[in-house]
């Protein structure tokens, strides 16, 4: 019996150094994808900033509507016309 229960704490602590390994290694390798990590956090914050402040972003619409009214209208369209083919594929993706 002691003979079997050395196997198994053998076999445990083999495994055991095999995670280790394992997991240093996944976090070796996903070092790579920090940088893009911290990018989309960043994005996220000022997502999250611009939905507290939407007054902000309104005034800065307003602003430069009265500055360039002609790029702004266009832009809007541009964004309308996104809208609706998202809202399409959307629709087209829940059936």
């Amino acid at each position: 019996m002691n003979e079997r229960r050395l196997r198994l704490a053998l076999a445990r602590e083999r495994l055991v150094e095999r995670s280790r390994r394992l997991r240093r290694e996944a976090a070796d390798q996903s070092a790579v994808l920090d940088p893009l990590f911290n990018t989309l956090d960043s994005v996220r914050d000022g997502a999250v900033w611009v939905r507290a402040h939407p007054q902000v972003l309104a005034a800065a619409v307003v602003g430069f509507a009265l500055v360039r009214p002609r790029r702004v209208w266009r832009w809007g369209m541009r964004l309308w016309g996104a809208w609706r083919v998202l809202g399409a594929l959307q629709h087209r993706l829940q059936r």
